[in-house]
């Protein structure tokens, strides 16, 4: 019988495509802003053959972009093989965008790509290379990859091996030679799941024997996992109706801020709190705000959110797939003070700590590697949670990175709808800025950009409430920003 190579999917990277329907896509998407510089051609538009280059030069690095999925028979679990066919200028794509190539245009075109689901017969990626952005002063790249190769971490870790911190452009990489390696059949798919179950009462005391050896106090570690799946049982299975949430549609909207991170770190020190609750606050006055213009009583809504929590260690930087759990925070939106909104998240985020209620998902996902695939769908719900929106905030590199010598100015993140949620905001920290993308279903909340603004002025109160000037968070306050915005 012939060799054959095949890698199987995590149960919580598969319940990423069990939980996709058309309007619903799981991938993450950014937009990644660049001064054209050494890339721009004599005509005014990019250099698209040295992206190309560059691009083919790192594949080697990441293996999963010429990958696509095949599925065992009879089971909803897929599993990775080789694309013998694999092509990169489907995967790699150019456009440009109309004069004058304004923020607003680069927007709309980010919504569209977004919105279109990925082809599950090729690789689960795109970058599109978008030229004329401000005239052809800068270029863009839109990428878009499956949730169930990367999660927030492990995608800014491939940005690095694309990106270089030199505004040096290196020499053309050699591309080296591509073997796919043979797929398995159908037939010896099913042999090989047939024999994993089989054998998984072995492993399953095994993981259970090695767990109890590692654990210093067994029965305090078995209560503190108790009560984690107790709390997360706690916040029910469905979120409060508000006008962001609904039966999400086809269309998306993207809109996008950014702030210094010197101001939200001086508001930190002034508050006593992290970034991650400043950002939970401003989102918290954000949705106040909001659901009072729409006409709604905050003190009538529990309103919920998933906040994500990279549960990667550094052993596993640089992998794919996903190593996440999440938070489910509800906000205090009937508090109209912003001090007291940051001290009722502390409160909560302590107890969220204290309680390791992402301990609760996270055991939920291991689980699910144990029981039937049909299953894992549950597992995705659970990382979403009874919510009514997410907030994710990634850090990012504090230095300027470089695309074959054109520099990277901003990066902004966009995060996928889940089910009946109409908006989600993402964070990406880059070069002394915070990034912020705001994604939304026009259908359900048709005025995103009146959020955008409420998550500004929400900052401004943060920052008047730790004395200091207004505008010491505000978007394009501190360093310079691309003039798209």
């Amino acid at each position: 019988m012939s060799r054959y190579n095949y890698d199987r999917l995590t149960a919580q990277d598969n319940s990423f495509l069990l939980f996709e329907t058309h309007h619903l896509p799981m991938h993450v998407s950014s937009a990644l802003v660049f001064d054209s510089g050494p890339l721009r051609t004599p005509e005014g538009g990019v250099d698209m053959e040295a992206i190309r280059r560059a691009t083919a030069g790192v594949l080697h690095r990441i293996p999963r972009y010429r990958q696509k999925l095949h599925w065992i028979p009879f089971d909803r679990h897929a599993v990775w093989v080789d694309d013998p066919r694999f092509q990169l200028d489907f995967h790699l794509r150019h456009t440009a965008l109309p004069r004058p190539g304004s923020g607003e245009q680069l927007k709309r075109l980010c919504a569209r790509i977004m919105a279109q689901p990925l082809d599950r017969a090729r690789p689960l990626w795109e970058t599109w290379v978008v030229e004329g952005v401000d005239g052809g002063a800068r270029f863009a790249l839109v990428t878009k990859i499956h949730h169930c190769m990367i999660d927030g971490s492990s995608g800014v870790d491939l940005a690095h091996i694309l990106l270089s911190p030199s505004p040096d452009a290196p020499p053309p990489p050699e591309v080296p030679e591509f073997v796919p390696r043979p797929a398995p059949s159908r037939a010896q798919l099913l042999l090989d799941e047939t024999t994993r179950r089989l054998a998984l009462p072995l492993h399953a005391l095994r993981a259970v024997r090695d767990f109890a050896r590692q654990t210093a106090d067994l029965r305090d570690e078995l209560e503190v996992r108790g009560r984690a799946l107790l709390n997360l049982a706690r916040t029910g299975t469905r979120a409060d109706a508000t006008p962001m949430n609904g039966k999400v549609g086809p269309h998306r909207r993207f809109d996008w801020l950014d702030v210094p991170l010197d101001g939200l770190k001086a508001m930190r020190r002034a508050l006593g709190c992290t970034i991650n609750d400043l950002v939970l606050a401003a989102v918290t006055g954000a949705v106040r705000e909001y659901l009072l213009y729409r006409g709604v009583h905050p003190e009538r809504v529990t309103f919920r959110v998933s906040a994500p929590v990279s549960i990667r260690s550094e052993a596993e930087r640089g992998r794919l797939g996903n190593r996440v759990s999440s938070w489910i925070v509800p906000l205090p939106i009937a508090e109209p003070d912003p001090r007291r909104q940051l001290a009722v998240i502390l409160h909560q985020t302590q107890v969220l700590k204290e309680t390791r209620q992402a301990l609760g998902v996270e055991m939920m996902m291991g689980v699910a590697e144990w029981t039937p695939s049909i299953l894992l769908s549950l597992g995705a719900r659970a990382m979403s949670g009874p919510v009514n929106t997410i907030v994710t905030n990634v850090p990012g590199p504090q230095i300027p990175l470089y695309l074959q010598g054109a520099r990277l100015r901003a990066l902004y993140p966009q995060a996928p709808l889940l089910d009946g949620m109409g908006l989600a905001v993402g964070l990406v920290s880059y070069d002394g800025r915070v990034h912020w993308g705001i994604v939304s279903d026009p259908d359900l909340v048709p005025d995103a950009d009146v959020f955008t603004d409420l998550v500004a002025k929400s900052l401004r109160a943060l920052a008047e409430a730790a004395g200091l000037a207004p505008d010491a968070a505000a978007p394009g306050a501190g360093a310079p920003v691309p003039s798209v915005h």
